[in-house]
């Protein structure tokens, strides 16, 4: 049987200040019991109904992560932790691929099960902008087929602007040149060999760029992130955040 994971008293004590307090309905359970039991599903990868019996009731440990997934609860709250931190002078971009489970395809027949196919089966993207100590500050989720670089000004736009981007071949566009060029960014972003006149660029900041793969990394030790378990996007990019805060915000 799996180690059983516990949220530590600092882990704690960054998450539960932004956490949603005076709810209506039935009286609250222990928050920190739930989370955990959360956390140890997404790290493990069991099935919801074999959480162990030590969290509580494993119909409540499904209810909150997936009712606050919906909400978008995970999401705000990841977003403000790692507003907390200090706005970074370098940013690095990347992306990576994640399969998907045969459980994240959508059902036989009916235009439900095509909404759950179209949103969870095949192989998907997860995009990412890092700061400069490896924690994640923009997460984005598309199908495995959309280039890179389309993601770049949308996860660029939704963060404060740093001194210098820092990405791989895949981000060496013209057109992203030009913006970060106009928003005064430095792009430390090798050339493709089909440049006739490559551009230069900082070996030595470059070699930064590893901070971010480390992340993507740390974040897959997570099984439930490594395989795409949940068919809709909005669960599964709830998963990668509340192990962002705990992993890289802590």
């Amino acid at each position: 049987m799996a180690r059983l994971f516990w949220l530590s008293d600092e882990a704690w004590g960054r998450i539960e200040p932004h956490l949603p307090h005076g709810q209506p309905g039935k009286a609250w359970v222990d928050d920190r019991r739930v989370i955990s039991g959360i956390l140890h599903v997404l790290k493990v990868g069991c099935r919801w109904q074999d959480t162990p019996s030590a969290y509580g009731p494993h119909t409540t440990i499904y209810n909150r992560y997936n009712r606050w997934s919906q909400r978008g609860i995970w999401q705000r709250l990841f977003a403000k932790i790692a507003a907390t931190g200090p706005v970074p002078d370098e940013l690095m971009l990347d992306a990576s691929h994640v399969n998907a489970h045969r459980s994240a395809a959508g059902g036989k027949g009916g235009p439900r099960a095509r909404r759950s196919a179209a949103r969870g089966a095949g192989s998907r993207k997860i995009h990412c902008l890092a700061d400069d100590r490896g924690r994640p500050v923009a997460f984005a989720l598309t199908p495995s087929n959309v280039a890179d670089i389309t993601m770049a000004l949308p996860l660029l736009c939704a963060v404060v602007l740093p001194k210098r981007l820092i990405a791989d071949k895949a981000y060496d566009a013209q057109s992203l040149r030009n913006w970060l060029k106009s928003h005064r960014v430095i792009a430390t972003i090798p050339s493709t060999a089909t440049r006739t006149v490559p551009y230069k660029h900082s070996r030595i900041a470059y070699r930064r760029r590893n901070w971010i793969e480390r992340l993507f990394g740390h974040l897959k030790n997570r099984r439930r992130v490594a395989t795409r378990y949940d068919r809709l996007a909005c669960n599964y990019l709830a998963a990668v955040a509340l192990v962002s805060c705990v992993i890289a915000w802590n």
